[in-house]
């Protein structure tokens, strides 16, 4: 175990725990609290930094398969911080406009949430596998970064794609 594990592992809970608090917190603001601008934009921008995260897993799952650990490294940490953005235009977002209600009917109805929840319980949990999976790759522990990373890769890649599917059963109900 390196010496600086538990600090670490703190500070990962933290940032767990932190995240989905001020999401929640900064989603209960008044709509409109950025000022008087159109962003209707984000959520497209959103639907394409979902598809290219997800793309960016399979091409680094792709690259360490081929044991080239630098290319690997690299499409993980851009997917990383797609990620990150995302979640900042996300909130961006929300705190712009109204939440937009699902109007859908009967099992497109069902489907579409099954997507949602899921979707969003599993991006709580990812964060800190994420971090964790980063750190013991950054730290050198590389079989405790590919025994977590075989949980985080999937997962990962679930959020990324539900964000994509949801982004597209809703976008016909945003406003203009």
């Amino acid at each position: 175990m390196v010496q600086n594990d538990n600090v670490y592992f703190r500070i990962i809970i933290a940032i767990s725990l932190v995240i989905p608090l001020a999401v929640f917190v900064l989603l209960q603001l008044p709509q409109g609290i950025l000022g008087d601008w159109n962003a209707s934009i984000i959520p497209k921008i959103n639907a394409v930094i979902n598809s290219l995260t997800a793309i960016l897993l399979c091409v680094g799952f792709y690259f360490i398969r081929q044991k080239n650990i630098l290319a690997h490294q690299r499409s993980m940490l851009l997917a990383f911080a797609l990620s990150a953005l995302f979640l900042v235009l996300y909130i961006v977002y929300h705190a712009q406009v109204i939440e937009t209600k699902y109007p859908g009917i009967g099992t497109i109805r069902y489907v579409y949430f099954f997507f949602l929840i899921s979707h969003i319980l599993l991006s709580g949990i990812l964060v800190p596998l994420v971090l964790l999976t980063i750190y013991r790759s950054t730290t050198g522990q590389i079989e405790k970064h590919r025994k977590i990373a075989r949980y985080t890769l999937p997962i990962w890649l679930y959020v990324a794609i539900t964000g994509v599917i949801v982004y597209f059963m809703i976008s016909p109900y945003y406003p203009v």
